[in-house]
């Protein structure tokens, strides 16, 4: 009898153990990728490609789709993110 508790029931009950915190890992890290990377993420939908826009604050190149614009002066300025259009409204 001992011998069935430390050679088959202890590994199995230490291997469901192991599975279900990787289990726990995996979703962790799955729920991860779903969340916005950074607070001036735009969340729904835009249309990705097209013509490429340069963000006049940060000088980084934008799809004109996914960008943030606002129009000044009558000319529409394209930005990466609501943050980089705020950093500029405030320059």
């Amino acid at each position: 009898m001992r011998f069935l508790i430390l050679r088959i029931i202890v590994p199995l009950v230490l291997l469901l153990i192991v599975r279900a915190l990787n289990a726990a890992v995996i979703k962790g890290f799955s729920s991860l990728s779903t969340m916005p990377h950074k607070a001036g993420a735009r969340t729904g939908a835009f249309k990705a490609g097209g013509e490429l826009k340069k963000d006049p604050g940060g000088g980084t190149y934008v799809s004109a789709g996914a960008a943030v614009t606002r129009q000044i002066k009558g000319e529409t300025l394209h930005f990466c993110s609501i943050d980089c259009r705020d950093k500029y409204r405030e320059a």
